[in-house]
């Protein structure tokens, strides 16, 4: 099971971003908090927590985005947490492995978006949601890339032009969301 501990930061994690996006509703992660389901890996075949990293440039213009292998889509770095694992050393991690960049930086300590979003059927796997925990990072776009195993390419995406990439509401509300983080 989850920590005690992971579960109280998680709390924490999510009263403070229904504090700071009031008009984005928390209810379903708090559900699954209170169901005593497993929380984190991959053991639950329903459901379970990711962490992402929403990764932008210092000058807030553009957004590293992966070419998901397995979903044939453009989205943000990010994965499965590991049993035990704090949320925000998991997106870390997963964006270090999915992108070769070792200077990760968070902008704020705190949730940048929250997103469920269905996984499809795939082999042995059956459907299930992901919970996604996701955190604002900054990157130097000029370092080098590392292309992981569980990518087809990544790209440095202009904000302007992430319409080209993708039609996911998601991700355009994370650019919106940028945009508030621009003079930090």
């Amino acid at each position: 099971m989850t920590p005690p501990s992971l579960v109280n930061s998680l709390t924490a994690l999510l009263d403070a971003y229904a504090v700071s996006w009031p008009e984005e509703s928390v209810d379903r992660f708090r559900e699954f908090l209170a169901s005593g389901e497993e929380l984190q890996g991959k053991s639950n075949p329903r459901r379970h927590i990711t962490a992402s990293t929403w990764i932008v440039n210092p000058a807030r213009t553009r957004v590293l985005l992966t070419h998901h292998v397995n979903l044939g889509i453009w989205v943000q770095l990010g994965g499965h947490t590991d049993e035990g694992e704090d949320w925000t050393v998991a997106a870390l991690r997963e964006a270090h492995e999915e992108s070769g960049l070792a200077d990760l930086r968070l902008v704020t300590v705190g949730l940048f978006d929250l997103d469920i979003h269905a996984i499809p059927a795939r082999g042995a796997n059956p459907r299930h949601d992901h919970y996604d925990l996701r955190f604002l990072v900054e990157a130097d776009d000029a370092a080098p890339l590392t292309v992981s195993e569980e990518s087809h390419d990544l790209a440095w995406v202009e904000l302007s032009a992430l319409s080209r990439y993708t039609d996911e509401a998601s991700q355009h509300r994370m650019a919106r969301k940028t945009a508030y983080f621009a003079s930090s």
